[in-house]
């Protein structure tokens, strides 16, 4: 753990300074809305942003595990699981759009500003996140197959979205409450028919994050190689 915070304080400095800085702009725009309405009506978006974060953390010391063990060993089995647990809270943030609907006419374009400004800050989380993890991958894969595995990932985590949202399951619930998620898991599988919401929002995050991830995979790719 300690060395992941070591090399994000040396090699990526700079990348963690704006980080802080954009995540700060979102916070201060949610304090500013408090101060002004004098309400709390919207003050989950910053649990539900430290959250997000938690899967880029996890990625970061499951990386520094495996510079010396095997990605076999149980240590970082867990690791990867408890990544993948947490992986769909930073999306999971664009999903906070829906409370526009609590927005007055003369606040509504500030919302939709300081909310796309925390849905940001959870994408690039989690999209982060995802590229420790896939280059991990390519060290021990070949290249198609670490994108296979990446893919049902995303997948994955694009159905854990609708869990969260339309059946407010959460992470903790995994521990907590596993036999109520397998069995709504199963009955959406089973029976897929009664269920088009969970495949309709599930195939539209993919569709969202899956593109998203690709371009910003090949962009950090060229610009290595430029």
């Amino acid at each position: 753990m300690g060395r992941a915070f070591a090399k994000l304080n040396g090699r990526y400095s700079g990348i963690l300074t704006a980080l802080i800085i954009s995540n700060a702009v979102s916070i201060g725009l949610l304090l500013i809305k408090m101060v002004a309405n004098s309400s709390t009506d919207f003050g989950f978006l910053v649990w539900n942003l430290f959250l997000a974060w938690l899967a880029l953390f996890f990625a970061m010391i499951l990386k520094t595990y495996l510079n010396d063990h095997s990605w076999l060993s149980w240590q970082a089995m867990l690791l990867t699981v408890v990544w993948l647990g947490f992986l769909p809270n930073s999306f999971y943030l664009a999903t906070d759009l829906i409370h526009l609907p609590l927005s007055s006419q003369a606040t509504v374009l500030y919302d939709v500003v300081m909310l796309l400004s925390f849905s940001f800050n959870g994408f690039v989380s989690g999209l982060a996140s995802v590229f420790v993890v896939h280059k991990q991958l390519v060290k021990r894969l070949k290249a198609r197959t670490a994108y296979v595995l990446i893919g049902l990932t995303l997948f994955a985590s694009s159905f854990a979205i609708y869990l969260g949202r339309y059946l407010r399951w959460n992470t903790w619930d995994v521990i907590v409450n596993p036999a109520g998620i397998l069995f709504d898991v199963s009955d959406r599988i089973i029976n897929p028919g009664a269920h088009p919401q969970a495949f309709v929002t599930t195939a539209t995050f993919f569709a969202l994050i899956g593109s998203v991830y690709l371009v910003a995979w090949q962009f950090v790719r060229a610009i290595k190689s430029d």
